[in-house]
């Protein structure tokens, strides 16, 4: 086994560098094609989410493999070689398939113990068989990783150790109140309809929140998102589609607003969000200024407060069209919504009640972080919720799912090692299985007079003997196979049986071509 694995995540990289490097779908499916076409590489496999990419590779060489992956990485994101290297990580064999469990068990996760990560790797699996990209290593290191995440959630309490990005990030826009009664009877707005977003809808829905709007550049997407959440037996809740042309206009009636698309630019800027509460506003900086969060010099209180996160408790929003603003909405070109107010210097006051809370979940980002400035916003995103998860105490459970992790590690180089030489073994008793027939057909010919039960009883005789003769063997060398370092007996079992490669590399493609293996 050469699993390689190179990336960059919350962990080892600045938002700023993270949402820059984000992949689309497409641009995953090309970079996938490209690393198979690469010469080390005969496998791949690529994990894009919000806080972390990572390409996966099965490699003949090392130096080679990285050097490679990461030029791939480089060129697919956009983020120039030189300035994302820095942020790079690289695992190889046995820490390569530690850091995959350890993800697929939310212990890298922002928020630790989360468990929609295991339906990122799923489809990341999905999408490697789709392509054919991925082969038998793959197949197999990422099926046991769905496994053995499943276990650490059955088996433990890591469910109490995290939540969902959701659920936490709520948590933080309700500031230490219950969500549930921090969100009833609040008017909710959710922007995109993927799976992110299709989580928040149904958080937002036990919760209790008064009516969600969904709005998403696919109406009928949006639609079946409102269908799901008014079925029978649900919530409960008012669930309507609208059209995203019609955000700026659900932006005056909306609380809560939550954002994850796969846009690349802003959908959001500060300015719309401005006028849909009828502020004035003043922008300190172009956008590109407003992207890129803002560090200032503070004493740090007792507890440490959320990145753009105003304070001040929420109020219901003016229900009286006269109460709102008469400010004119448009959409920009790009898709973002902008919006036409007079602008002045007035200050955004840290003692504003909140008005309007925002959760962004996007990579790149949905929601202009300077809309966290503006009087009565509480804007909290990828960054905040990694600012306050870094200093999130862990559970007890934490180590029962690393010793999980460590077992799985070893049993899965076990059983990768040993599956390495089988296609050895099974080889040598073809061979020997050829012998016997050669060596009756010859007895047939120095003894014609044997009958049919004569010949049927000395045939058996001899596979009886031959087979004993292997048994030990054959099983011993599997056992010393799947031991650390065991590589090297199927290349000495070849040696010493002159075996034919071209025997052992048909029965190691039949293997792969399996319709039975690798199927999620």
């Amino acid at each position: 086994m050469s699993l390689l694995v190179v990336g960059l995540s919350h962990r080892s990289a600045p938002v700023s560098v993270l949402e820059r490097a984000s992949l689309a779908s497409e641009t995953q499916a090309k970079l996938l094609q490209d690393t198979l076409a690469a010469e080390p590489a005969v496998e791949a496999a690529a994990l894009a989410t919000c806080n972390r990419i990572e390409l996966y590779a099965d490699v003949d060489k090392f130096h080679a493999g990285v050097a490679e992956l990461s030029t791939l990485l480089a060129q697919h994101s956009g983020v120039g070689l030189d300035e994302l290297t820095p942020y790079l990580y690289v695992h190889y064999e046995d820490r390569a398939v530690h850091h995959l469990f350890s993800v697929a068990c939310g212990l890298d996760s922002m928020v630790v113990g989360e468990g929609q990560i295991l339906g990122q790797i799923k489809d990341a699996l999905a999408r490697g068989q789709e392509l054919h990209t991925a082969g038998r290593l793959l197949n197999d290191l990422f099926q046991q990783a769905l496994r053995v995440g499943k276990r650490a959630h059955s088996e433990t309490g890591i469910d109490r150790a995290g939540q969902s990005l959701v659920t936490f990030g709520l948590e933080q826009l309700a500031a230490g109140e219950d969500v549930s009664a921090w969100a009833r009877g609040k008017r909710a707005l959710v922007i995109g309809a993927g799976s992110m977003s299709s989580l928040a809808a149904a958080t937002l829905a036990r919760t209790g929140v008064a009516e969600i709007a969904v709005a998403n550049r696919t109406r009928a997407r949006a639609d079946r998102l409102v269908e799901i959440l008014a079925q029978p037996g649900g919530t409960g809740v008012a669930a309507r589609a609208v059209e995203m042309a019609a955000v700026p206009d659900e932006l005056t009636r909306a609380d809560l607003v939550v954002s994850c698309t796969g846009a690349t630019g802003l959908v959001l800027t500060a300015e719309a969000i401005a006028g849909a509460l009828g502020l004035p506003y003043e922008p300190e900086h172009e956008t590109a200024a407003s992207r890129e969060p803002e560090h200032e010099a503070a004493p740090e209180p007792e507890h440490k407060p959320l990145q753009g996160v105003s304070s001040g408790a929420w109020v219901p929003r003016p229900s009286t069209e006269s109460d709102r603003h008469a400010a004119r909405v448009e959409n920009g070109a790009d898709g973002a919504v902008r919006q036409t107010v007079r602008r002045s210097t007035a200050s955004a006051r840290s003692d504003a009640p909140v008005r309007l809370a925002l959760l962004d979940l996007a990579m790149p980002r949905d929601i202009d972080g300077a809309a966290g400035h503006l009087d009565g916003v509480r804007l909290v995103d990828i960054e905040s919720l990694a600012e306050v998860s870094a200093d999130a105490p862990m559970a007890s459970d934490v180590d029962q799912v690393r010793a999980i992790v460590a077992d799985e590690v070893a049993a899965f180089g076990a059983a990768q090692r040993a599956a390495h030489i089988t296609p050895t073994v099974v080889a040598l008793r073809a061979m020997a299985a050829d012998v016997v027939a050669g060596e009756i057909a010859r007895l047939d010919g120095r003894l014609p007079g044997l009958d049919t039960k004569q010949r049927a009883e000395i045939t058996q005789t001899v596979r009886r003997v031959v087979d004993k003769l292997l048994h030990a063997p054959t099983v011993r060398v599997k056992q010393l196979a799947s031991e650390p370092g065991g590589a090297g007996y199927a290349d000495a079992l070849r040696e010493l049986f002159d075996l034919d490669p071209q025997t052992v590399a048909a029965v190691s493609r039949a293997d792969l071509n399996d319709p039975n293996r690798g199927r999620s």
